[in-house]
C-alpha cells in the first residue's frame, strides 16, 4: 500500500458561506438537544449518535482524513475519562467513605443545627461550598459533591443536581485556581490582570442575582421573602468579595476567597436570624430531636471533606507542582512516525514515560514537518492546522500525581485511616462507586469526544466566526460564542482556548478593549456550564439519576437560554454606553 504524509488544515467555511456552513456544524448539537428533550433517550446513546453525526460530517463536508477524526475521538474520550471521570469516581468514592463511616449523620445534623430550611441549605452547601470546590479543582468535582451532599439532607436527586449546576455558575470563570482566565491570556499574550477585572465587573449582576434565584425556584417569591436577610448577606458578601479580589489580584483566588468570605458570613449571621417558617422538600417536620453536637463530634464528621480541602490547597501550590513537574522527553526516532496508509482508520498512539515518571504521553503517529516531539504539560503535537497555521494538538498527556483527582483520592485514603473505616469496607465504598459510573464515565467519554471532533475538525470554529460577522451586533453574541463553546467542550478553559483570539481579533476591528470580549467569552461560558452534556452526565451520576439526563438538561435548559440572553444584552450594554468599565490592556500591563 502506498504511504502518504497525512495533514489537515481546518477549513472554517467548506461550504464556500459561512452561515450554510454553520448550519452543518450546529448539526451534531441539535442532534443532541432532540435526542434528550424529544426523544428522550438515555445519555450515553444521545452521545454516541451525536459523536457519529459529528464524525460523518468532518469527513464529508470538512474533508478530515478518517484516520484524524478517528484520532481526535480518541483524544476526547480519553480526555472524559482522564482527568474529569477521575475526580468524579475519585468524589463520589471520598463522599461513599463518609456515609459508611456515619460521619455523614452527624454532617446532616451540623448543617441542620445551622438552619433545617432546605433553601438556605443549598445557599450554603451549593453556591458558598461548591464555590470553594469550584475554585479549587472544577471539572465537575464541585457539582458531584455538593449534589450527593444535598441529596443526603432530604433533597430530591433531581433537585439537587438542577440547583447546584445553578448555584455553580458564579464561579466557574475564575474555577480550578483561575486556568480559564489565565490559559486564554496566556493565548492571546496579554496580561491576565485585565480580563479578570472584567471578569469579576461582569459577573457582578449573576453573582447577586444567583442566589436569589436558587430561592425561587425551591419556593417563588414567598420564599425569596422570607430568606432574604440571610441571602441578602451571601449573595453581597460573595459578590463584593469576588468583584474586589478579581480587580486586586488576579484570576487565581476570586473563587476561594469569595466563597470563604460568603460562608462564613451567613453562618454567623444565622446564628442571630431565624427565617419566620421552616421550608422542606421532603416530610421532615420535627427538628426538636436534633441534638447539641460536641465540636469534636463535628470536626470528626467533617475530616474527609477538611482532609479534602488540605490535598487540593497543597495540590494548587506551585511548589508541589515542580516537584512533580513533567520533563521533555526527545523522540528521536521521527521517520518511523510520518507515514500513514491514505485514507484509512489507522492510526496508533506510541505510549512514553516520561524521565520524572509521572506522565504518560501518547504520540499520535502520522504526523508531518516535526524534527522532535516534546511530551510535557500542554504539549502540542500533531497534524492538524488551524487556518493561521497554528498546530491543533492530538497529545494525550495523562498526568497521575498532580491531577485534582489524585487529591481527592489521597484525601479518601487518609480518612480511611484516621477514621479507622475497616479496609473491607472501603473496598466495598469503591466497588460501588466505580459500578455506578460506569455508565457515566463512558456517557462522558462520548460527549467529550464529540468536542474535540467538533474543535479538531473545525465545527467549533464555523460558529464562533459565523457569529463574528454580525458587526456592531457582535457585542450582543460575543458571550454566546462562550456559551456555546462551553456547551460543546463542558470545560470555560477549553472554551476560552477555543475562541479567544476570536474574540480578541473581533475586539481590535470594532474598536472596543478587547478585555471586554475575552471577559465576556468566559461569562458567557459559565451559564453553558448549567447544559453542558459532561456537566449533565455528572450531575446526573452524582445522585444516582443515570439515564435521566434528558429530564435534568430540561430543567437547565431554559434558565441557560435566559441567563446568555441577558448577559449578551449587559455586554452590548458595556460596549455601547459603559466603555469606562472596560480596563486598558496596555496601562494594566505597564503597571
Amino acid at each position: 500500500m502506498d504511504m502518504v504524509n497525512v495533514v489537515y488544515n481546518q477549513n472554517f467555511d467548506p461550504l464556500g458561506s459561512i452561515w450554510l456552513s454553520a448550519l452543518v456544524a450546529f448539526a451534531p448539537i441539535l442532534c443532541f438537544l432532540l435526542c434528550l428533550l424529544a426523544f428522550k433517550m438515555k445519555g450515553y446513546v444521545a452521545g454516541f449518535l451525536t459523536v457519529v453525526l459529528a464524525s460523518i460530517l468532518a469527513c464529508v463536508v470538512y474533508k478530515m482524513p478518517f484516520s484524524l477524526v478517528g484520532a481526535s475521538f480518541v483524544q476526547g474520550f480519553a480526555n472524559g475519562l482522564w482527568p474529569i471521570a477521575w475526580i468524579i469516581i475519585a468524589a463520589i468514592f471520598l463522599y461513599k467513605l463518609s456515609v459508611k463511616s456515619g460521619s455523614f449523620e452527624v454532617i446532616k445534623q451540623s448543617v441542620m443545627s445551622i438552619t433545617p430550611d432546605h433553601r438556605i441549605q443549598v445557599i450554603l452547601i451549593g453556591f458558598c461550598f461548591g464555590s470553594f470546590l469550584e475554585g479549587a479543582i472544577g471539572f465537575g468535582g464541585p457539582v458531584a459533591i455538593t449534589a450527593a451532599l444535598l441529596v443526603g439532607l432530604g433533597l430530591k436527586p433531581l433537585q439537587a443536581a438542577g440547583l447546584c449546576l445553578i448555584a455553580n455558575t458564579a464561579p466557574v470563570a475564575f474555577g480550578a485556581v483561575g486556568i480559564p482566565i489565565i490559559a486564554m491570556t496566556n493565548l492571546v499574550e496579554i496580561e491576565q490582570y485585565a480580563v479578570a477585572g472584567m471578569v469579576g465587573r461582569m459577573l457582578v449582576p449573576l453573582s447577586l442575582t444567583i442566589p436569589f434565584f436558587i430561592v425561587f425556584l425551591m419556593d417563588g417569591f414567598k420564599g425569596v421573602k422570607e430568606t432574604f436577610p440571610a441571602i441578602l448577606i451571601a449573595a453581597l458578601s460573595f459578590t463584593c468579595t469576588q468583584f474586589l479580589s478579581s480587580n486586586y489580584l488576579g484570576a487565581e483566588l476570586p473563587d476561594i476567597i469569595s466563597a470563604v468570605v460568603s460562608l462564613a458570613c451567613t453562618t454567623i449571621f444565622l446564628r442571630f436570624w431565624r427565617p419566620s417558617s421552616i421550608f422542606r422538600l421532603d416530610d421532615l417536620k420535627d427538628f426538636s430531636n436534633h441534638k447539641q453536637l460536641a465540636f469534636g463530634e463535628v470536626f470528626k464528621a467533617w475530616l474527609p471533606f477538611i482532609l479534602l480541602i488540605i490535598c487540593i490547597i497543597i495540590w494548587t501550590q506551585p511548589w508541589f507542582k515542580a516537584i512533580f513537574e513533567s520533563k521533555p522527553f526527545l523522540f528521536k526516532d521521527i521517520a518511523n512516525l510520518t507515514e500513514v496508509p491514505a485514507n484509512s482508520f489507522w492510526f496508533a498512539f506510541k505510549p512514553i514515560l516520561d524521565e520524572a515518571g509521572t506522565t504518560i504521553g501518547f504520540v499520535k503517529t502520522g504526523l508531518l514537518h516535526y524534527t522532535q516531539v516534546t511530551v510535557a504539560f500542554g504539549s502540542t503535537i500533531g497534524g492538524i492546522f488551524d487556518p493561521n497555521g497554528k498546530a491543533v494538538g492530538l497529545n494525550l498527556g495523562l498526568s497521575f500525581i498532580v491531577q485534582a483527582g489524585s487529591a481527592i483520592l489521597v484525601a479518601a485514603f487518609l480518612t480511611i485511616f484516621l477514621l479507622r473505616i475497616k479496609a473491607d469496607d472501603a473496598a466495598d465504598c469503591f466497588g460501588e462507586t466505580l459500578k455506578e459510573m460506569a455508565m457515566p464515565c463512558i456517557t462522558i467519554g462520548l460527549v467529550v469526544a464529540f468536542a474535540f471532533v467538533a474543535k479538531n475538525s473545525g465545527m467549533s470554529g464555523t460558529l464562533g466566526t459565523a457569529f463574528a460577522q454580525t458587526g456592531n451586533a457582535f457585542a450582543f453574541f460575543s458571550p454566546m460564542i462562550g456559551w456555546i463553546g462551553v456547551f460543546l467542550t463542558g470545560s470555560d478553559t477549553s472554551s476560552n482556548l477555543l475562541f479567544g483570539t476570536l474574540q480578541q481579533v473581533s475586539a481590535t476591528k470594532l474598536g472596543i478593549g478587547e478585555a471586554l470580549f475575552l471577559a465576556a467569552n468566559s461569562v458567557g461560558g459559565v451559564v453553558g456550564k448549567m447544559i453542558s452534556p459532561q456537566s449533565i452526565a455528572i450531575a446526573c451520576a452524582a445522585v444516582g439519576l443515570a439515564g435521566k439526563e434528558s429530564d435534568l438538561f430540561k430543567f437547565t435548559l431554559k434558565y441557560s437560554v435566559g441567563f446568555i440572553l441577558l448577559i449578551g444584552i449587559w455586554t452590548w450594554v458595556i460596549a455601547s454606553f459603559l466603555g469606562v468599565m472596560i480596563p486598558d490592556v496596555v496601562a494594566l500591563a505597564k503597571h
